[in-house]
């Protein structure tokens, strides 16, 4: 008597259990739609709270935080490098500047001064295979 008790609880507990969820095509990421024009920052806010289901103002938020994020740490006492995980890497470089020198115009093969140049920075984006491969 007391097996049935037991088997007749574990009945009822498998049939309470809650099922999970299927998946779908947007939750896999894997199926992306092609969109076929260019955004400014009014329709980039707007379609990514259409996707994400989130209100306009916090999606400006964030991207006003990403945009904040992305330029102090590119900043002169910034990390000099932000990377976006699986996305891009913007690296800042600081040229030193150089001096004028004398040197052989490769082109006419006569002595010159060639004229100095102030120190600068360089600033590179580099984008990662999932962007790459989603351009071909």
């Amino acid at each position: 008597m007391a097996t049935a008790k037991k088997a007749a609880a574990k009945a009822a507990t498998k049939k309470t259990a809650p099922k999970a969820a299927p998946k779908t095509a947007a939750s896999s990421g894997s199926a992306l739609k092609p969109i076929k024009e260019t955004f400014n920052k009014t329709t980039l806010v707007a379609h990514l709270a259409q996707t994400s289901g989130v209100e306009p103002k916090n999606v400006k938020a964030v991207v006003a935080a990403l945009e904040a994020t992305i330029l102090a740490s590119i900043a002169k006492k910034g990390a000099g490098a932000f990377t976006w995980p699986g996305v891009l890497k913007v690296s800042a470089t600081h040229v030193p500047a150089k001096k004028a020198r004398k040197g052989i115009d490769p082109f006419t093969k006569v002595e010159r001064v060639f004229a100095a140049k102030p120190a600068s920075v360089k600033v590179k984006a580099r984008f990662f295979k999932k962007v790459k491969d989603a351009a071909l």
